[in-house]
């Protein structure tokens, strides 16, 4: 057995988890620590360690003294590190899944796909870490000779979510990694173990002390949130709802921090009277109920043209239906239970006031009996346009569906949140496609499928969905400063 298989037996076995600053793995300065809770069960898998301001402070204390020595490492050399924790993350990919499944709830198939989803961001990086360069040349008015050089930003704050612990961690590690940015991580109070085993890989990869800390934490202001006033901070990456991102975009603005920030969405889910319906309940499924609907990708409002809106609500139904409610851990369970119990209690109060505006529950909508955080598949029809689960992220597997005329109704419904994260529209003409797509105010568009994320291509959204991007050419560059030096001729 290896040692990060070992690791992460021993955590889910009850052995306590630490912190990680400076190479080192250490109980928080208070001694204080918090549980972490299987979703299923709603019983304790093991303490972790609560950081709190000193042991922030001795996070980016060490990534600062850390910082000038990674970034002067050769970029084969962060690449060849990246791949050797890529190849890690595979060998223990069985492990890593059943620590996934058990802070998380997410199915082990599901949790499995998110090892391999999560692995790729390290590959990609590695391999993105020898194709930053700059450029060279005369300038118009013959003077000067300009040099372009790329250069990292320096120390970052990372800030991820619960609902992807894995995959969350890699695809901003990745490329502050791969950059040559030091880094304090702070994984969600949710699901901070596999951070933590994440940790583990990278340690056991070669990543030097320093470069890599990880403070878990059950109060994330008191632990990080004075490093955004210290000017040694010159990057933060937050992964999470928008009214929490906001709050931090304000307090890193006084610092004038550099800042991604991918955020909450509202995804429309578009089907046009040409659509093929059995393709289009199909990718209705996947974009709906994958990570049991808590993902910020997950289709959060059905709009279905009127002509075809009957039997796509019957089609969808009857598979969402079919779909297994169970443990994680169970061969066959296709949903596991929702992150808590304020979630579920959330989730069913948006069903429960759609229905109380007159729309009605096709399957599911009922709230099950204990124990575990269980919700079923449920489709919603008739929902009323200011009902709370079309004008709020749902975050469980909740469709809600609404009906359009023509392609400016559907544009109109699809453009009318705040958030512009991600859609997904099924049509078979190639022309409506290019003409309605510009139109939609999203940072992603799935035409045909259910699924747009790969670590290849740039995810963000706009408007109120975040800045900048992750994954593709354009995730190393959040954290790449240009410099430019003119030289006398």
């Amino acid at each position: 057995m290896s040692s990060v298989a070992a690791y992460i037996d021993a955590l889910l076995a009850g052995a306590p988890g630490d912190l990680y600053v400076d190479g080192v793995w250490r109980p928080a300065s208070s001694g204080d620590r918090f549980v972490v809770s299987d979703p299923a069960t709603g019983q304790p898998i093991c303490e972790v360690a609560d950081g709190g301001t000193a042991d922030g402070s001795a996070a980016l204390d060490a990534a600062d003294r850390a910082q000038e020595a990674w970034a002067a490492v050769p970029a084969r050399e962060r690449s060849d590190l990246l791949m050797a924790a890529f190849h890690l993350l595979h060998e223990n990919a069985d492990a890593f899944a059943r620590l996934i499944t058990a802070e998380m709830g997410k199915s082990l198939a599901e949790a499995r796909g998110e090892v391999t989803y999560g692995a790729e961001f390290l590959r990609w990086f590695a391999e993105e870490a020898v194709r930053v360069d700059g450029r060279s040349g005369v300038l118009p008015s013959g003077r000067l000779r300009m040099l372009v050089d790329q250069r990292p930003v320096g120390p970052c704050l990372l800030i991820t979510p619960w609902n992807f612990p894995l995959a969350m961690a890699t695809r901003k590690i990745g490329p502050a990694l791969a950059a040559g940015c030091t880094a304090v991580v702070k994984p969600a109070e949710l699901t901070p173990l596999t951070t933590l085993a994440l940790t583990k890989v990278l340690e056991e990869a070669g990543v030097p002390a320093g470069v890599v800390n990880v403070v878990t934490t059950a109060d994330p202001a008191a632990a990080t949130g004075h490093l955004l006033a210290d000017p040694r901070l010159r990057k933060l990456s937050f992964t999470g709802s928008t009214p929490v991102g906001k709050r931090l975009l304000a307090a890193a603005a006084e610092g004038v921090l550099r800042c991604s920030m991918e955020l909450g969405g509202s995804a429309p889910f578009i089907v046009f009277e040409d659509a093929d319906l059995d393709e289009a309940v199909a990718g209705a499924i996947a974009a709906k109920t994958r990570n049991i609907g808590e993902a910020c990708t997950a289709a959060n409002r059905f709009l279905v043209h009127e002509s075809v809106q009957e039997p796509f609500v019957e089609r969808f139904a009857a598979a969402m239906g079919e779909l297994v409610v169970g443990s994680g851990t169970a061969h066959d369970t296709d949903l596991g239970p929702l992150i808590d119990e304020r979630s579920r209690e959330r989730v069913h109060a948006l069903v429960t006031d759609a229905v109380a505006q007159g729309a009605r529950a096709v399957v599911g909508g009922n709230l099950p009996d204990g124990p575990g955080h269980f919700y079923p598949a449920t489709v919603l029809d008739g929902v009323a346009p200011d009902a709370r689960v079309v004008t709020e992220e749902i975050f469980g597997p909740v469709a809600p569906v609404q009906t359009f005329a023509d392609e400016d109704e559907a544009v109109r419904l699809a453009n009318s949140t705040p958030y512009g994260l991600v859609g997904y529209v099924y049509t078979r003409d190639l022309d409506r496609t290019l003409r309605f797509v510009p139109r939609l105010q999203l940072g992603m568009v799935g035409v045909n499928t259910g699924v747009v994320s790969d670590p290849a291509a740039p995810f963000g959204g706009v408007k109120e969905s975040g800045l900048g991007r992750e994954g593709g050419r354009e995730g190393i560059a959040e954290y790449l400063e240009h410099q430019y030096v003119g030289i006398v001729r």
